[in-house]
């Protein structure tokens, strides 16, 4: 599930992680998500077995919180209208709650690998 990531080689980088946060700032506001209340983890498709598993194991308000903002999405797409600027998602409020739900079981999955591929040699 997840694609592979520069931020940790910008983020290490003080003098590329200050050239860089305009720019990834610019993108976020560009791609319009947050003018219709939704956060990044909410257009992560729920097509893989991990994102449904990660689903699952999300608490109930933040469960209920993501349908509500999608749901709310739809109908504001429907309707042809952004949300008041009140109601849109500002930077601080975009953290991720899903990914890191994600990583956790893609992690476990390859445990679970590595410890089913393990051989026993007898001596």
């Amino acid at each position: 599930m997840s694609q592979p990531s520069l931020a940790g080689y910008i983020v290490k980088r003080p003098w590329l992680k200050r050239w860089m946060t305009p720019l990834a700032n610019w993108y976020a506001n560009a791609a319009g998500y947050r003018k219709l209340g939704l956060r990044a983890d909410d257009l992560i498709p729920e097509e893989s077995e991990t994102v449904l598993l990660a689903l699952k194991r999300l608490p109930p308000k933040e469960a209920y919180d993501r349908v509500y903002r999608l749901r709310r999405a739809f109908q504001c797409s429907l309707a042809h209208q952004l949300l008041p600027k009140e109601q849109q998602t500002k930077p601080d409020e975009d953290i991720p709650y899903l990914s890191p739900i994600i990583k956790e079981i893609e992690a476990e999955a390859r445990e679970r690998a590595d410890l089913e591929s393990l051989s026993i040699k007898k001596k």
